[in-house]
């Protein structure tokens, strides 16, 4: 099967050293298998996320000299599709109204004596699984899954293995506000793209389980994950917009090479001093072909 990669970002802001990693790490992956290279706009997060913000992703992008080898996708679009996954996850019983906001399922875990900690995953301990709440809006939609622990390899992290229904429980796949959830978005669309290799930054590492799951659920094929190395801010934590990570100043080819040899380097890569994009970038693909297990 012939390789097909994707960077999906989310437009509530523009790139910044964290999200330019794993750009440039998908990016250099796809070229180093001779592969097809695709961008996903992930703005099913309407509320958060801006058209200006999406083209202006894409002018970074281009800026760095990568641009989609097809035709960009945006999530918004691709309602009908997520409905027709629910609408099979359904058929399966496995899915059932929620009205639980997350303070509640806060509140409800501290009654059970489960610790809530900031950044981690808190599992729905299941408070309306047996309610028959109606699927109307002002309830979301959760999808419980299977119980037996999940294996997978991932490229970069080795073995990994998870039980979905221990250690997150049975999560959203639609919103309260009648929004699509990531987790099933994500998955619906790189089944229909026809992703086989994903590779992104090791935030989201946690959510592998929860897609492969789904992905065995809706009879998708499992794509092959790489995980990269995270930009840490000054205070530790993830490098990301929530945690006031800085947009990339990209107006001049200085300022490119500037970001991108620092995203290089987290990703274990050489740089040249005053070598140019084109130049720059062909000896990182044939060095990420040596440097990066298959």
């Amino acid at each position: 099967m012939s390789y097909r990669g994707r960077f999906a970002p989310s437009p509530t802001g523009l790139l910044h050293a964290g999200s330019l990693v794993a750009a440039l790490a998908s990016w250099l992956d796809a070229k180093a298998h001779n592969g097809t290279w695709l961008v996903r706009i992930e703005d099913v997060d309407k509320p958060r996320c801006s058209s200006a913000a999406a083209q202006a992703i894409l002018g970074q992008l281009a800026a760095c000299g990568m641009t989609s080898d097809e035709p960009v996708i945006w999530q918004s679009e691709r309602s009908t599709q997520y409905q027709q996954a629910l609408n099979a996850l359904a058929k399966q019983n496995a899915l059932y109204a929620c009205r639980c906001s997350r303070s509640t399922v806060a509140q409800n875990l501290a009654r059970m004596g489960i610790d809530v900690t900031r950044h981690q995953e808190t599992p729905y301990p299941g408070t309306c699984r047996n309610l028959g709440l109606s699927f109307t809006q002002g309830h979301s939609v959760r999808w419980q899954p299977p119980g037996q622990p999940l294996q997978w390899h991932d490229r970069r992290l080795g073995a990994q293995v998870q039980n979905v229904s221990e250690a997150v429980g049975d999560f959203v796949l639609k919103r309260q506000d009648g929004l699509w959830a990531y987790q099933l978005a994500v998955v619906v669309d790189d089944g229909w793209q026809g992703i086989t290799h994903v590779v992104r930054g090791a935030d989201l590492a946690d959510n592998t389980p929860r897609q492969i799951a789904l992905q065995r659920a809706l009879g998708l094929a499992t794509p092959v994950y790489f995980h990269t190395p995270l930009v840490m801010g000054e205070n530790g934590e993830k490098l990301s917009k929530q945690n006031g990570a800085k947009a990339l100043t990209l107006d001049n080819p200085a300022q490119v090479m500037n970001a991108l040899n620092q995203a290089a380097i987290t990703l274990g890569l050489q740089t040249q001093p005053g070598e140019d994009l084109p130049a720059a970038l062909a000896a990182w693909v044939r060095h990420w072909q040596t440097l990066t297990p298959a």
